[in-house]
């Protein structure tokens, strides 16, 4: 069977994003049981770890599901350029009432091991981002028996990614929220809208495409599958689900946030990722660019994050979200995905006796 022979398959044609400290397991379960696809972030997961944690998911549910990595450089930066980052951030560490930490002794799991384990565990499906795999990488992963889902925010990048042979292509356009995958141009370049891109990569590549960012509910559902999308990958519109890892004060936020409250920043982790604009982003705004890249700068703001959410403090933390947020509602991810199919399926018959009106009427 082919990826898109699978994703045809799917009762529900909706990929929960696999998003890295916002969802976990349970969402991935429920998503997937509902009769769309869950996928699970397994970034911040030890090596020896990933298999346990794929498994658990394939115990409690024979559906499709997917587990994602993103592609930390192995950096090893000077002490000096340690000291530098910590220094910048020595005040907003005082203003939690924290120390600055001392220098990490690692700044990610080694990504050579986890992929090497997640070949191993064989997900229906793993995806990747902030990078791309070699032809080896990916033909060992379909040895295994998964699929191979590449992350593109350009044109560019999905021929790359079909050109070693993935399965299918992720096109995640500006609007996305959390951090964004591009790998072969800057931030700039590759900041192209959703629909744009998705019709683009479409006409460029003979694979399967899932549309991602700004996808909120189910007419935003049947807009990416009239374009000519496979599928459309949903992250922002689970971050009020019952079965989010994100917490009362992020969720808090999103609610009391204003429309159009989000950001890009590269100030909490060292790559552009958008967000809800706070404090933070706003008075780093100015020394963004000379943040080291990541995942240094990641690893440099955690306890910082971390102590600002223990303290109910959104102001430093980071509250990734997505252009739409505004649309996010409350309740449970399964019921949610089916939800979100209805009402596509009303906003496609909609449109075809709207379209079947005015085309009598000519």
């Amino acid at each position: 069977m082919s990826f898109r022979e699978m994703l045809d398959g799917l009762p529900i044609p909706i990929l929960q994003a696999p998003m890295a400290g916002a969802v976990f397991d349970a969402m991935t379960i429920a998503v997937s049981r509902a009769g769309a696809m869950g996928n699970l972030p397994v970034t911040g997961v030890a090596p020896e770890d990933i298999g346990a944690a794929v498994d658990a998911i394939r115990a409690q549910t024979d559906a499709p599901f997917g587990a994602n990595l993103l592609m930390a450089p192995p950096l090893k930066p000077e002490p000096a350029e340690l000291d530098v980052a910590l220094a910048r951030l020595a005040a907003w560490y005082a203003e939690l009432g924290l120390e600055v930490p001392d220098h990490p002794n690692r700044f990610s799991h080694d990504f050579d091991a986890q992929l090497a384990a997640l070949t191993r565990a064989a997900p229906t499906v793993a995806s990747f981002a902030f990078s791309i795999l070699t032809r080896a990488q990916v033909d060992a992963l379909h040895a295994a028996g998964s699929y191979v889902l590449g992350t593109a925010n350009t044109v560019a990048e999905a021929i790359a990614w079909a050109e070693v042979g993935a399965d299918g292509i992720c096109a995640q356009g500006f609007e996305a929220g959390g951090h964004h995958a591009y790998f072969l141009e800057d931030i700039e370049a590759s900041s192209v809208g959703t629909m744009a891109l998705v019709a683009t990569v479409l006409q460029a590549v003979a694979l399967p495409v899932i549309a991602a960012g700004g996808i909120m509910d189910g007419k935003g559902v049947a807009a990416a599958l009239a374009l000519g999308a496979s599928a459309v990958q949903m992250g922002s519109a689970f971050l009020l689900a019952d079965e989010a890892i994100v917490g009362p004060v992020w969720q808090q936020a999103i609610r009391d946030a204003p429309s159009d409250a989000t950001r890009l920043t590269r100030a909490f982790s060292g790559r552009y990722a958008r967000g809800l604009e706070n404090r933070f982003v706003r008075e780093m705004r100015a020394v963004q660019e000379d943040v080291p890249p990541y995942p240094v700068q990641n690893r440099l703001t955690q306890a910082m994050r971390a102590a600002a959410n223990k303290a109910g403090d959104p102001e430093l933390m980071s509250l990734w979200a997505g252009q739409a947020v505004k649309l996010a509602q409350a309740g449970a991810s399964g019921d949610m995905v089916k939800l979100w199919w209805a009402q596509a399926q009303e906003t496609a018959q909609a449109l075809a006796k709207s379209t079947a009106q005015r085309g009598g009427a000519a």
